[in-house]
């Protein structure tokens, strides 16, 4: 017990449980045919909470040696800026396109979901952290926060919002018959956020670009958008 309890308390001991878990998820996933139902991300959360659940480990105490991986989050995010400069010359060209698209498909994500929130009489608190489960995990706690939902659920919500967007995006895509590699990274990063980003790369540098830029322009417009929406709809 003594034994345990001294490494529990080591930053470094829960940085490496981190790395350990996602090199197993990743390979799970990789075996299983990289379907997004076991995303890696998901797998590696699932198997953390459960740890830290047994072993009964407080959020904050494992965090002291997340921290070290969650700080990349931010240069991670940066460095989608390197193949949106590879292919600026064509974004310059399309930028009006993206910016309808962008714009249609935030506010379509926000209404049909509180809708649909609606028709099964939801708790108003419950459709506020519904309302940004197509941006980013950051972007959509920070909307959440401050229109009076609850983070968390947010949270959750997000995650699973990219897995469905990463597994039905192949369907749709096939059924529309898209092929243009920048439509499927645009509409990935619009629809799923950083699952689709991550997606979308898999595909190839110019979806990836794609999907960082609607990616970012989705968090963003969201952020402005939202409260104005469920101002309208009756919500504030």
């Amino acid at each position: 017990m003594e034994f345990w309890v001294y490494f529990a308390a080591k930053p470094l001991f829960w940085l490496i449980v981190t790395l350990i878990v996602f090199m197993f998820a990743s390979e799970l996933n990789r075996r299983s045919g990289g379907t997004p139902l076991l995303h890696p991300v998901l797998i590696s959360m699932a198997i953390i909470i459960s740890f830290l659940l047994v072993t009964g480990t407080r959020y904050e105490t494992y965090f002291e040696g997340a921290q070290f991986i969650h700080f990349l989050l931010g240069p991670a995010t940066v460095a989608l800026a390197v193949p949106l400069f590879d292919h600026f010359e064509r974004i310059k060209k399309m930028w009006f396109v993206l910016l309808v698209a962008c714009i249609s498909g935030a506010v379509t994500a926000i209404v049909s979901v509180l809708l649909v929130g609606l028709a099964f009489d939801l708790p108003v608190e419950v459709l506020l952290s519904l309302a940004p489960k197509s941006v980013t995990s950051p972007i959509a706690i920070g909307i959440v926060e401050k229109i009076g939902g609850y983070p968390s659920l947010a949270a959750g919500l997000v995650l699973i919002t990219g897995a469905m967007g990463c597994l039905l995006s192949p369907l749709v895509f096939k059924l529309l018959n898209v092929k243009d590699g920048a439509v499927k990274g645009f509409t990935l990063g619009l629809a799923a956020h950083g699952f689709g980003t991550a997606y979308a790369f898999e595909t190839s540098a110019l979806a990836g670009a794609f999907a960082g830029l609607a990616m970012g322009m989705t968090g963003l417009l969201t952020a402005f958008l939202l409260p104005v929406v469920i101002s309208l709809m009756g919500f504030n």
